[in-house]
């Protein structure tokens, strides 16, 4: 029998967190960052590289692997962690907020939400129930329920309504989930309200009676102000039980995720390591360096020479600057995977900062750091 779902708080440093997150295929050291692997892969690295940044934790998305090849496929073949040769911890998104960006066609009602697929047109029926039935058949650790995730800004009236129809569904994904119980696997319940304050405060209130493994925060950096976004979780994150994990979904830039966890928040993950390495951009201590840059031509240093990861140290600014003008996919390989590893060596640091009490000291030179950005190559 697998270890109950648990988390450990350990350490607070004024409102950020050192915590550990137990499940069935290991243990996730929180604050975390979590790589995304959509479509069973974090793109263009193997899992070994990925594990080599210091990841623990991968997501998966619901609306993608439904799609193809299918999540009854997927099950018939060991599930999803054999499926990708990931032998950690896996949390799947429910694949509504795919749903409400990618899919045609849409039609949202009570019962759940129907769409045409952005690959072939076919049309699917996405409830409650049968996001929690595609995401155990997946097999995956961390389960997240179905929600409906607006784009912001909109009505306060739309805003309540969407808040209310996810809290109903919330009900309805507890009662699945339970009816596909599996020992040590967890189900988190996402807040919603958009950018209102009272109706944030309303859906935790509804999150916590119903009572969940963990909770998320979702619907932001959905096109609100990053001021924005950091209010309402920092009003919201109190609302939440303190022996349970709090996961800020979809975000983001180091950071967006540094004053995340200075108001509270353990999980994270975004797309953007990967993507903005696919794009010659490499994030660092010294801020995010644009290896498009001509100035990087002739420097022959590395991008961190002090980094722990061995990519960031070895390969020069000039080879990393020829591969991006080149188009050569080990370019976008070597920097997706330099960015993975800077925002695991970030969690890390704020790991050990918080267990020292000392955070906000750790949060100030951070930015700093990137405040003072890149030394120039010398003449």
């Amino acid at each position: 029998m697998a270890e109950p779902f648990s988390f450990t708080l350990k350490q607070t440093s004024g409102m950020a967190r050192r915590g550990e997150i137990t499940t069935p295929h290991g243990a996730i050291s929180t604050p975390a960052f979590m790589p995304v692997g959509t479509a069973a892969t974090v793109k263009g690295l193997h899992p070994e590289a990925v594990a080599g940044t210091g990841a623990q934790i991968l997501l998966g998305n619901t609306y993608h692997l439904m799609l193809r090849p299918g999540a009854e496929r997927i099950a018939a073949l060991g599930g999803l962690h054999k499926f990708m040769n990931w032998p950690g911890p896996i949390l799947t998104d429910s694949g509504g907020f795919q749903v409400m960006s990618l899919a045609t066609l849409r039609k949202l009602t009570e019962q759940g939400v129907t769409f045409r697929s952005h690959i072939d047109g076919t049309k699917y029926e996405l409830t409650p129930e049968r996001s929690i039935e595609i995401q155990a058949l997946l097999g995956t650790d961390i389960t997240m329920q179905l929600d409906e995730c607006l784009r912001l800004p909109a009505s306060r009236e739309e805003i309540e309504r969407a808040m209310r129809l996810s809290l109903r569904w919330a009900e309805r994904s507890k009662r699945a989930f339970e009816g596909h119980a599996r020992d040590g696997f967890g189900l988190f319940g996402i807040v919603q309200g958009g950018d209102d304050i009272p109706l944030r405060l309303k859906s935790a209130q509804g999150l916590t009676e119903i009572g969940f493994h963990g909770y998320a925060v979702g619907g932001l950096a959905v096109g609100e102000p990053q001021e924005v976004m950091l209010k309402v979780v920092e009003e919201t994150t109190p609302a939440l039980p303190a022996d349970r994990p709090r996961y800020l979904m979809g975000v983001g830039t180091p950071h967006d995720i540094l004053e995340a966890v200075a108001r509270g928040i353990d999980m994270f993950d975004c797309v953007m390591p990967t993507r903005n390495g696919r794009h010659g951009m490499a994030f660092t201590r010294f801020g995010q360096i644009n290896l498009s840059n001509a100035r990087h031509a002739d420097d022959p240093r590395p991008l961190d020479a002090d980094s722990q990861h061995p990519a960031a140290r070895t390969y020069s600014r000039a080879y990393l600057h020829h591969l991006t003008k080149a188009g050569e996919m080990l370019g976008q390989v070597l920097l997706s995977t330099i960015n993975i590893a800077y925002y695991q060596a970030l969690m890390a640091g704020m790991r050990a900062a918080i267990e020292q009490d000392r955070f906000e000291d750790f949060r100030v030179a951070t930015i700093e750091g990137w405040a003072a950005g890149d030394i120039p190559a010398l003449s």
